[in-house]
């Protein structure tokens, strides 16, 4: 009975030893700036493992040397890091150009994306068996319930994507460039809005939001950009 015991004992450690060889940990934030940067997308290109930063701009995610991962925000430069070792990173990713801000808010979504089909191991994960503890308080399986919502998320974002089009609002307000973008950002409308409503309804929702936009003091005419806590260290 007490070889058993020894036996499962060691297993177990010799599990948690290759998880914690396999654990990488980080934070991202924004460069220039050092706000933190929370709901980062982070992505492992071998082998599909996936996470999301939390409020603090640090992630987990289970990978070895040699993969490559891929951080990804709306409105911000992906970045790309080849994994040499397993110690702590410091990402910083950059604010797009201006000239590149037609596509900020899509570039991270693409239309065709299919969540089910890309990482299907992320909604078996977040599957929840009564008699499997794992499953209501593993840190996989908490991730996977998270992304799941992300992806939820995301498939609501990009419907709003289709509607809230740059050429549709320009083409309704006299605003360009930089003041259309702002003007976007401030007042995007929620998916609940637009599957509740016509075209007439947006139409009358973007003369209305306007109105609001240019009653603004001009300072205000944008989003505010992250603040910045103290220099975090990895």
């Amino acid at each position: 009975m007490k070889i058993k015991l020894y036996l499962t004992l060691l297993f177990v450690l010799a599990g948690s030893c290759m998880y914690a060889q396999t654990l990488l940990k980080g934070v991202v934030t924004e460069s220039g700036t050092g706000a933190k940067m929370p709901n980062v997308f982070v992505h492992d290109n071998n082998n599909k493992e996936v996470t999301l930063t939390d409020k603090s701009g640090r992630f987990e995610i289970n990978t070895e040397p040699g993969h490559t991962l891929i951080f990804s925000s709306p409105g911000y430069v992906s970045d790309t890091l080849y994994i040499v070792d397993l110690t702590q990173k410091h990402i910083q990713l950059t604010v797009q150009a201006i000239a590149l801000r037609g596509v900020s808010i899509t570039a991270t979504r693409q239309a065709n994306f299919d969540p089910h089909k890309e990482y299907p191991e992320v909604y078996e994960k977040a599957k929840l068996y009564p008699l499997s503890p794992s499953t209501w308080f593993g840190r996989d399986a908490k991730n996977a319930r998270r992304m799941k919502r992300f992806f939820k998320t995301e498939e609501q974002e990009r419907a709003v994507d289709r509607v809230f089009t740059r050429a549709y609002v320009s083409s309704i307000i006299p605003l360009k460039g930089q003041a259309l973008e702002d003007f976007m950002a401030l007042y995007r409308p929620s998916y609940a809005f637009i599957t509740s409503n016509d075209a007439v309804s947006m139409a009358a929702y973007i003369n209305d939001s306007y109105k609001k936009f240019m009653a603004l003091p001009p300072d205000k005419r944008h989003l505010q950009p992250l603040t910045s806590d103290q220099p975090v260290k990895p």
